[in-house]
């Protein structure tokens, strides 16, 4: 028999595969001898079998019961049973953390008889009420689709009938009323009584959490934390405890360490007399940790001693759900916490110093990502501004944009290219699709572990929460504030470091980490004056980017065509240049004079426009290799279509044929418009352009040619130690590269002996064709390098022009899973990179000492990069914004290991 079901006292952290990160942890806190209720936990299996059949599996049936039984004998209580009710929870828990995305069922077993056991029980005639109603709430929204602001309003009638703002002051008799009118909203809406039979409800729950895998927004959810979808979500089953049971009981999520700034301390919240998901929804604004321990200092002191001890065995910043039953703890969930970005380079070094992990697995625990994110301007605190109000600050940025009070508004508003705040009372899972939309998010109630929060967090969008002054009001669309109005559409900015939210926009300076990786450490501390708090995430990125380019093997070049670009990118640490894009340079004004070298008519004519471009050219290049002094400068000839260097056809049609009506035709524009007609391109693309454009239209990259030699001689004799490498554009054929290089090395000779040097530039192949890409073996006869450029090999090898299919079926393929994410964005490992593999293979089995990089824009990808460090290339190229995150990702590569399964 399958087995579908295992105890929490069986399992351990490592099998998160199987039991999901929830259960997994539940299984190794029970190890560690922590007070977590009993339970079992259903596998991932089951929920992979039920998506593949949509049936549970019938094993499946008989497990739960045995487990079941295993717990009431554990406890000495009967599931629904009438005197002494065994009630569970039952919760999703995927391998990867899903915050709020998935479903929740607590106080399974309660019915009209074991309600009346339960207040026996606990002597708490209102807390059994108040448990059975929740159930019914959570069973009706989640088990049976019904619309929670159902519930929900009628809850707000029942409390405003009372003339009372929470729910905890509602008595026994309001709370059995409200039980009835749940139940009556339940045979409405489903068409069925709610069930009896605790059996039932289990089953049922058990099934919903698993269909809750598929739900829109856990799809949207994984998608763009590129989860895969045949994972599944494991669902445990736990002996329920009561946060519910009066003042000296309670609930909360707390963290070992601050996951906003990475600070040590107490960070969490609280809530007395309240059940787990309160705290999270965000629907009442909770205690402090502080405040926790002078409303149950022994709780405290034990939640304490558990999160010492949890974050000691983790090695890591860990987050807790936990309850307090009548004085006595119990430890319901703990994960390795999500944090911001600061929090995780702070979090890293100090887990360093306190000897606790190593500065690799320090490197380990940070990204890419999470560098970019630093790298984004802050508010500058010297303009002047006007502050609406202080919240919480729950994950940090500088976010402008203009207020929104709903998802749907947000992406409609994003998708139309504005920048939008999503401002709600507090958000609940349906609202990812605008948070994900917004730059950043704005609620008036909860705390750091709400819902809001939480997410936020994880996508590192910026938010602040708990900013309780605000009086929002969703179907006016406006918010109000110490005197303030903000209807939809104004602009509010909100500042996700200190939780203050202001009124219309607020100018931006640079980061310290901005200015540390441009102007180094000193001027950064200098930046940060006296904020000790600045300085250590500043010192912790100098620190922990030190020690990724001691390790990494892969070198980071940078994409630059100008000596503006290239001094950029030199002092972001780029150790070359792996892309010049001669194209760029030819133009303004320069424009037409490649014009005339594309239509001359004779020798004479065309020579005459090279003659013009080549002291252009020199200078470009000779500004280039100054500023690359000493570093390799590898310099792309001329690439684009043959189109982008002529008059648009239409525009010249028009413009010949309203000059005909007229009677003023201007004979060069005929002869021009049939030139152009001539050389006219179905699919320039795909026609003549690159190494073709070079050998059919005479001079132009001898041009370019002897301009590079030239410029190298110059250095040279001015005492340089320029290094430029030639790189030819769109080779599919050797033969092709042969006739490049043989006029490369007559141009190098000529120029070598006319200045009374020896130049000796290396030639190589931009590889970014499929073709030559098999065919490297003999590439590599004649190419000294190669550079994979993958943005065109990706649309090559894939059919699609990348201009046009991104915005036109991009996101039917995305959201139906053709594409987890494209391919554009990051290396499509099983086919663009195979070719990349046998390229890197073939070609170093040619030529042994064969230098190999890549120059496009998957070089500053970071999955793609742990992917490049796997097949042996020698170097990554990017834009020189995205060297740091290259230096970064080329050094967790290295300590990492190899993983060439990029999705």
């Amino acid at each position: 028999m399958a087995s579908y079901v295992q105890d929490f006292s069986e399992g351990d952290k490592d099998q998160k595969d199987l039991l999901g990160g929830k259960g997994a942890n539940l299984a190794e806190m029970t190890r560690l001898g922590l007070p977590v209720p009993p339970g079992f936990t259903i596998t991932t299996d089951a929920c992979r079998d039920y998506m593949r059949t949509g049936h549970l599996p019938p094993e499946l049936r008989v497990e739960v019961t045995m487990a079941v039984r295993r717990l009431e004998d554990a406890l000495g209580r009967g599931l629904g049973d009438f005197h002494d009710p065994l009630l569970v929870s039952v919760r999703s828990g995927a391998k990867f953390s899903m915050p709020g995305m998935m479903e929740t069922v607590l106080n399974v077993g309660l019915n009209d008889a074991s309600v009346i056991g339960l207040a026996e029980f606990s002597g708490d005639e209102r807390f059994a009420w108040d448990s059975y109603r929740r159930l019914i709430q959570m069973f009706g929204k989640t088990v049976l689709d019904i619309d929670g602001d159902l519930f929900a309003e009628t809850l707000d009638k029942a409390k405003a009938a009372k003339g009372v703002h929470d729910d905890v002051d509602l008595d026994a008799a309001d709370l059995r009323q409200l039980t009835e009118q749940f139940k009556e909203i339940v045979r409405v809406e489903s068409g069925r009584e709610f069930p009896q039979h605790p059996r039932e409800q289990l089953d049922l729950a058990i099934v919903a959490v698993l269909k809750s895998w598929n739900t829109e927004r856990a799809r949207l959810y994984r998608r763009r934390e590129r989860i895969p979808d045949d994972l599944g979500t494991a669902v445990n089953v736990c002996s329920m405890v009561f946060g519910n049971l009066g003042p000296t009981s309670g609930t909360g999520v707390a963290f070992t360490r601050d996951p906003a700034t990475g600070r040590t301390g107490d960070y969490g919240d609280y809530l007395v007399n309240a059940q787990g998901e309160d705290v999270v929804a965000g629907i009442r604004n909770t205690l402090s940790l502080v405040e926790m321990e002078e409303v149950d200092p022994q709780s405290y002191a034990d939640l304490r001693q558990a999160m010492r001890r949890l974050e000691t065995h983790y090695r890591d910043l860990c987050d807790v759900e936990f309850t307090v039953e009548r004085g006595k703890l119990w430890m319901l969930q703990t994960r390795v916490g999500k944090r911001t970005a600061p929090a995780a380079f702070r979090i890293a070094t100090q887990l360093v110093d306190e000897h606790l992990i190593t500065m690799d697995e320090a490197l380990a625990r940070v990204s890419g990502a999470q560098l970019s994110q630093l790298m984004f301007p802050q508010f500058d605190s010297t303009a002047e501004r006007t502050l609406l109000t202080k919240g919480m600050a729950a994950s940090p940025g500088a976010a402008v944009g203009r207020a929104v009070f709903d998802s749907a508004t947000a992406q409609a508003r994003a998708a139309e290219g504005e920048d939008v705040v999503l401002v709600r009372r507090e958000t609940n899972p349906d609202d990812l699709g605008g948070m994900i939309a917004a730059v950043g998010v704005l609620t008036a109630r909860g705390g750091k572990t709400s819902h809001a929060a939480v997410v936020a967090r994880g996508m590192g969008r910026t938010c602040v929460v708990g900013a309780d002054e605000l009086d929002i009001d969703p179907v006016a669309r406006t918010l109000k504030v110490n005197g303030h109005a903000v209807s939809e559409g104004d602009v509010i900015a909100i500042d996700g470091s200190t939780g203050e939210v202001y009124l219309g926009a607020v100018p931006v300076v640079p980061s310290p980490v901005s200015t540390y990786l441009e102007s180094g450490l000193d001027a950064a501390l200098d930046q940060a004056g006296d904020d000790e708090q600045t300085a250590d995430l500043v010192t912790s990125v100098h620190r922990i980017l030190t020690h990724a380019d001691e390790k990494r093997r892969l070198r980071v070049h940078a994409n630059a065509d100008t000596a503006e670009d290239a001094h950029r990118a030199r002092s972001l640490g780029a150790q070359g240049i792996g892309l010049c894009r001669t194209e760029h340079m030819f133009l303004g004004e320069r424009r037409v004079l490649v014009e005339r070298v594309v239509l001359a008519e004779d020798d004479e004519e065309r020579q005459s426009a090279l003659d013009a471009l080549l002291p252009l050219q020199r200078a470009d290049f000779g500004a280039l290799l100054t500023e690359m002094d000493g570093l390799p400068t590898t310099i792309r000839l001329i690439d684009p279509p043959l189109h982008e260097f002529l008059p648009d056809l239409t525009e010249l049609s028009v413009k010949v044929a309203l000059a005909e009506e007229r009677g003023e035709v201007d004979a060069a524009d005929v002869k021009l418009l049939a030139a152009v007609r001539r050389m006219h391109e179905a699919n320039p693309m795909l026609g003549l352009r690159g190494v073709r454009l070079g050998l059919v239209v005479p001079g132009l990259f001898s041009l370019q040619i002897r301009a590079i030699c030239e410029a190298t001689a110059d250095r040279l004799e001015a005492g340089g130690t320029p290094h430029a490498e030639i790189m030819v554009p769109l080779v599919g054929s050797v033969m092709e590269l042969h006739l490049v290089r043989d006029e490369a090395l007559r141009i190098m000779a000529e120029v070598g002996e006319t200045r009374g040097i020896a130049l000796d530039l290396p030639v190589g192949a931009m590889i970014e064709l499929p073709r030559a890409a098999l065919t490297a073996d003999r590439i590599a006869e004649v190419a000294q390098f190669f550079s994979f450029g993958t943005n065109d090999l990706t649309q090559t090898t894939w059919g699609f022009s990348r201009d046009d299919v991104e915005g036109a079926f991009f996101p039917e393929y995305l959201e139906n899973g053709v594409l987890t994410i494209s391919p554009f964005e990051t290396i499509d490992a099983k086919g663009v990179g195979r070719l990349v593999r046998i390229a890197v293979e073939e070609g170093r089995a040619t030529r042994p000492d064969l230098t190999v990089g890549v120059c496009g824009e998957h070089g500053g990808d970071p999955e793609s990069i742990r992917f490049f460090d796997a097949v042996g290339l020698d170097y990554v190229s990017c834009s020189p914004f995205r060297v740091p995150v290259a230096r970064l990702e080329a050094g967790r590569a290295a300590i990492q290991g190899p993983d060439t399964d990029v999705r």
